[in-house]
């Protein structure tokens, strides 16, 4: 008797661990920003990184000829994802210059599990589990301490609420396109969306003065971070999105701030104290809890991978 096919718990899990890679992979952006000219203005920065990123999917899609016609496209939810995706980098860098880096990421990536869940929960009908929630706790907890280890922080009501704005527009980016993902190629769906969130953000690039990009340090900052910090994690998300619910996507992303921290650590000589060092250890248990939790090894796959095959 020939079994029906369908993905394997293999298959199931490894959806998580695509999630992870693409949050450690973006949470080297900060380290490699550090190394950018000081000419580099952080919303060009940004621009930049996302028009790189769509240029280089859009090229590997097209080659892959998986780019459909656009009348078979939702347009509400393409451009609902593209929207946000533009309204992430500029809330995210306009946060980090008024909170400073540690404060605005926190913030950013502390809230985006919380505005998933409820935004999946409003529009997709996914259920958060306990584990989801307690998960969650651990490592908004964890990001926490990682902040208040520092020096006193103060707090910009204006920065924080761009903050909160990059973590709603990332959550309800995540739900956009999981909504393209059905029937589509991943390639094909991030193409789409990131050259329309960088023909968005194009005015920052032509209103400002992109001399440094003629360095050779300013032209390799901009393709590391538009390659390696953009294009591939998003790409790595998206696989895994198809396996994952939207709520434990969004929860895994909180390896980001734990890879910055490392980061900060092993590369640029940063000094943790034993309270950022126990929110580290709180934020992978959180990782580890959602990892496992049996609800991804039950999530349903609607959609076969249409991508690299």
């Amino acid at each position: 008797m020939v079994q029906p096919k369908g993905p394997s718990p293999n298959k199931l899990m490894s959806g998580p661990w695509f999630i992870l890679l693409a949050a450690m992979l973006w949470g080297t952006a900060g380290t490699a920003q550090t190394l950018a000219p000081a000419a580099a203005q952080p919303a060009v920065i940004g621009a930049l990184r996302l028009a790189v990123s769509g240029v280089a999917l859009l090229l590997l899609s097209g080659v892959q000829g998986s780019i459909s016609m656009p009348k078979q496209w939702p347009l509400a939810a393409t451009a609902c994802a593209a929207i946000c995706m533009a309204t992430v980098q500029v809330c995210f860098f306009g946060a980090l210059s008024r909170t400073g880096v540690a404060m605005g990421t926190t913030i950013f990536i502390g809230s985006s599990p919380v505005f998933a869940g409820l935004i999946a929960f409003l529009l997709r009908k996914e259920q958060p589990n306990r584990k989801w929630g307690g998960a969650t706790l651990l490592a908004i907890i964890g990001c926490s301490l990682l902040v208040v280890s520092g020096s006193p922080i103060g707090v910009d009501p204006l920065g924080v609420l761009l903050a909160l704005g990059a973590g709603c527009a990332y959550a309800t980016y995540a739900v956009a396109i999981k909504v393209l993902l059905e029937g589509r190629s991943t390639l094909a769906v991030l193409a789409v969306t990131s050259i329309l969130g960088a023909a968005l953000l194009s005015p920052f690039l032509f209103s400002a003065d992109l001399y440094w990009l003629a360095e050779p340090s300013g032209i390799a900052i901009a393709l590391y971070l538009g390659l390696a910090t953009s294009a591939a994690p998003y790409w790595l998300f998206a696989k895994g999105l198809r396996l994952t619910p939207v709520s434990t996507a969004v929860t895994l992303n909180l390896a980001e701030p734990l890879t910055a921290a490392l980061l900060g650590v092993l590369i640029l000589g940063e000094q943790l104290t034993a309270s950022a060092y126990l929110g580290m250890s709180m934020l992978v248990g959180g990782l580890l809890l959602v990892s496992f939790s049996p609800r991804v090894l039950r999530a349903r796959v609607r959609t076969q991978e249409q991508d690299g095959r």
